[in-house]
């Protein structure tokens, strides 16, 4: 169906555009020797029904789209149709001229009659300007449907990137978290055995949270705190954390899993490294609408320096700059005795 027939306001829109052409055409007649209420009479009626026979122009452009067709078939296309239009407007005003010098009041039929090859004339370029409309509607239309496309098609590519960046972290911690309760086994069978109850809890409910866009900070520091609960079964008191978090952050909506990298690479590339241990800082705040976040682990001295994003840190990276774009801020500071990851991301 016609886009204009579809919808009673676009038809009573279009309609109301063609009484005023209508009232344009018999303006232009009266300076042609004709009565303001002849020139209605005469012009008004038959326009209005050819504003209907201008509709055909809709399926006109849809049979030449111009981004398929020449130069040659549009303007064949235009020719043909605008003839075809011309004869239905002359058989209408006449019939309606006819129509008009059967009634006992009729008007002056012959000075109407003197009109029809202006109005012929006005009729094409009536049809054509409508024809014209169209192509620029469906333009607009096309170009409408490839941009909906092409943001539908930036969203699903983001859903299909977030999706494989979630399904990345567990098992990048689950491979550490095997080797952690591997080591164990043969010095400490009952922390094995905790460790991998730990693991199951930890899984179960981080299964429910990456299927999220969005989770509270508050139930992702509780993920966290079950994170440190099984590293330090392996690590004792070699493993002890400094936290500073502002309780007002507990509501503030972030992207799930967002500390257990940070902190798994604090524990794996900090913590693990020293014999002594060490402490992992933990710093939460908001301010001006902003989040921070800070993940600070000491380090070994001898180890070289280094800012080469891991695993863990890459995929938070990423997955700041699809949620929040370059609203979000992530960098790490490597030192020769501590590694601090900060990020700033809005508050929402």
């Amino acid at each position: 169906m016609h886009p204009i027939l579809a919808r009673l306001e676009r038809l009573a829109a279009y309609l109301a555009v063609w009484f005023v052409i209508g009232l344009l055409v018999c303006w232009l007649l009266t300076g042609q020797g004709l009565e303001w209420a002849e020139a209605l009479v005469l012009t008004l009626p038959p326009l209005i029904v050819f504003g209907f026979v201008c509709l055909s122009a809709w399926y006109v452009c849809r049979a030449t789209p111009i981004a398929t067709s020449g130069v040659a078939t549009l303007l064949s296309a235009a020719v043909v149709s605008g003839t075809i239009a011309g004869a239905l407007w002359s058989a209408l005003l006449r019939g309606w001229i006819a129509l008009l010098g059967s009634l006992p009041t009729a008007p002056m039929t012959d000075r109407f009659r003197q009109q029809e090859p202006l109005l012929l004339a006005v009729s094409v370029m009536l049809f054509l300007l409508v024809l014209s409309v169209h192509y620029m509607a469906l333009a607009f239309e096309a170009y409408r449907t490839a941009e909906r496309q092409q943001l539908e098609l930036q969203v699903l590519s983001r859903d299909a990137e977030l999706r494989a960046l979630r399904a990345q972290i567990n098992p990048h911690f689950l491979y550490n978290s095997l080797n952690s309760i591997s080591a164990l086994t043969g010095t400490d069978a009952g922390s094995a055995r905790r460790m991998c109850l730990l693991l199951a809890d930890f899984l179960r409910t981080t299964l429910h949270m990456s299927s999220q866009d969005r989770i509270q900070l508050g139930d992702e520091l509780t993920l966290a705190e079950r994170f440190l609960s099984i590293e330090q079964v392996r690590f004792g008191s070699r493993l002890r954390i400094d936290r500073h978090i502002d309780e007002t952050t507990a509501i503030c909506q972030v992207p799930p899993l967002l500390l257990q990298p940070l902190l798994e690479n604090a524990v794996a590339h900090g913590i693990a490294n020293l014999v002594d241990g060490g402490v992992i800082r933990l710093d939460i705040s908001q301010r001006d609408g902003r989040l921070s976040i800070a993940v600070e682990n000491p380090r070994d001295p001898d180890a070289p320096v280094t800012t080469r994003a891991g695993v863990g840190l890459e995929n938070v990276r990423r997955r700041l700059a699809i949620a929040f774009g370059g609203a979000a801020q992530m960098e790490a500071v490597s030192t020769p005795s501590s590694f601090r990851v900060s990020m700033n991301l809005p508050v929402s």
